[in-house]
């Protein structure tokens, strides 16, 4: 089985720089590294291009014009290039622990895509992090919040992780699944720009065509750098469209992943890089 890593970002190279250390840190590499990178400019393509010569897999910079924030869109092209079977998505801001591949590896299960956990910091405890280098994290870490979620166990993880996940516990930052489920239910919503609930959306349709959930516990960690919050501040406009996916029980969207298999059939092209990436 083949594995794809998709990494979001957008315009926070710092952060991007310690999830890839904790990419090569993996104890299971993925098979292929994808950023899916939301219209940053030069400083992530540098580091990109820097990170690219250090990884043992391939890396590929999925860039797109910034035009606003397309994380769908952004995630779609990432998928769409995708060589693998297995695609694992995760922010630009989650440090990976050195057996987050590995844990979804070992979850994964045709009929199902899994959601892993969120290590939460407080801003001094990212700060710390960041200020460090630092990849590692445990439950006694400088800055952790929620502390026994920073905890990896495998048995705790067997006794406690559980084959369903209700609407509330998805989370887009901590994701795997089948890449052909995705191409199934035509990946994520474009209709969907600015912030949220583009994940729960996705989900949504997944459960609907019959696609379970699979709640990872004390597995598959990673630990999120504190920052602002980008929700919006009063009604979300994509509440409308998550809602309509729900009531209706669709399992297709109207904007979605089958717009970029062709142009990414053959692999990643060198439009799909910055204009300024040598």
């Amino acid at each position: 089985m083949q594995t794809s890593l998709i990494i979001s970002t957008y315009n926070w190279p710092e952060a991007l720089d310690l999830v890839l250390m904790s990419v090569s840190l993996q104890h299971h590499m993925p098979d292929e590294v994808l950023i899916a990178d939301d219209g940053s400019t030069a400083p992530t393509a540098l580091l990109v291009k820097q990170w690219a010569s250090r990884l043992p897999v391939p890396l590929h910079h999925m860039w797109q014009e910034d035009k606003g924030y397309r994380l769908a869109r952004s995630r779609n092209r990432a998928i769409a290039a995708a060589r693998g079977d297995y695609v694992i998505t995760v922010d630009g801001d989650m440090v990976l622990h050195p057996e987050f591949v590995g844990d979804h590896l070992r979850a994964s299960q045709r009929g199902f895509f899994v959601q892993g956990p969120r290590v939460y910091t407080d801003a001094a405890g990212a700060a710390h992090m960041l200020k460090r280098s630092a990849v590692s994290f445990n439950p006694l870490s400088p800055g952790i919040r929620r502390r026994h979620i920073a905890l990896r166990s495998p048995w705790l993880s067997r006794s406690f992780s559980r084959d369903y996940v209700t609407t509330n516990r998805v989370r887009g930052c901590n994701q795997a699944f089948w890449r052909t489920d995705l191409i199934a239910v035509n990946g994520f919503e474009e209709r969907m720009t600015g912030w949220g609930p583009e994940d729960k959306e996705c989900v949504a349709r997944l459960q609907n065509a019959g696609i379970r959930g699979r709640e990872l516990r004390f597995a598959a960690l990673a630990c999120h750098l504190d920052h602002a919050s980008r929700a919006p501040a009063g009604a979300n406009p994509n509440d409308a469209l998550f809602e309509a996916t729900v009531r209706g029980r669709k399992t297709w969207c109207e904007v979605g992943i089958d717009q970029h298999l062709t142009e990414f059939a053959g692999g990643v092209p060198a439009a799909a890089r910055p204009p300024w990436a040598v």
